[in-house]
C-alpha cells in the first residue's frame, strides 16, 4: 500500500517541486505519499485504453485528457502555488477549462478523474483521494476495480458526492461530466484479470 512519506512535517507544492526528478509523489493535505514503484503493465494497459477512447471522442472538442504522471494541483482557495498542499497525479484526468491548465499541469479540480485501483493505492485512492477531488470540486470520479470487474461513480451535487453508483464492467458506462461520452468495457479488459502489484 502506498504509504505517507515518514517525515513528521508538512509539505506543500513549493517544497515538492525541489525534489528529485527521478522520484514520484503525490501531497495530500501536505502529507507526503510514495508513488514508486511504477505500476503493473496490465494496470497501464487498462489506463492506456480508456484514455484512448476518451482522447478520440475528444478530439475537436474543448476538453482533453491526460495521464499519470501529470500534477494537479488542488488549492483550498487562491493560495499561491507553491503554498499548495494537496498535488496528485490521477491515472486519468479530464479537462474541460482551459484557464486551468499550465506548463505545470492542471491548478485546479479537473471535470471528471478515472483511477484503476490497485493494492498499494486503493486505500488512498478511495479515501484521502476521494476527500480531496470532493473538496476541490470535481464533479465525477471514478474507481475502476480490475479484480472485481466492478465501477464505482462518484457525482458531485451540491457541493458534496451523495451516494456512489456501483456497475459491472460490462457493456457501456456514460460519463456524465462529458456528455455523449461512453466507455466500452470489453476493450478495457486485459489477459492479467489480478491486478496484483499494480
Amino acid at each position: 500500500m502506498s504509504q505517507p512519506a515518514p517525515e513528521l512535517d508538512r509539505f506543500a507544492y513549493g517544497d515538492y517541486r525541489r525534489w528529485p526528478d527521478d522520484q514520484r509523489w503525490e501531497l495530500i493535505g501536505g502529507e507526503a505519499y510514495d508513488m514508486r514503484p511504477a505500476p503493473t503493465r496490465a494496470h497501464q494497459e487498462r489506463v492506456v485504453e480508456i484514455a484512448r477512447q476518451i482522447g478520440n471522442f475528444l478530439l475537436d472538442r474543448p476538453c482533453a485528457v491526460y495521464v499519470a504522471p501529470f500534477d494537479v494541483r488542488l488549492p483550498k482557495a487562491d493560495e499561491a502555488d507553491d503554498e499548495v498542499d494537496t498535488v496528485v497525479q490521477p491515472d486519468i484526468a479530464v479537462v474541460c477549462d482551459p484557464n486551468k491548465l499550465d506548463d505545470a499541469g492542471c491548478r485546479g479540480a479537473p471535470d471528471w478523474i478515472v483511477e484503476v485501483l490497485s493494492p498499494r493505492t486503493a486505500a488512498k485512492d478511495q479515501g484521502a483521494k476521494r476527500d480531496a477531488y470532493e473538496r476541490a470540486g470535481v464533479r465525477e470520479y471514478w474507481f475502476v476495480h480490475p479484480t472485481d470487474r466492478t465501477l464505482t461513480i462518484y457525482r458531485l451535487a451540491a457541493g458534496a458526492y451523495g451516494r456512489p453508483e456501483a456497475l459491472s464492467l460490462e457493456g457501456e458506462t456514460e460519463v456524465a461530466a462529458i456528455d455523449g461520452l461512453r466507455i466500452v468495457w470489453p476493450a478495457v479488459q486485459t489477459d492479467a484479470g489480478s491486478l496484483d502489484g499494480a
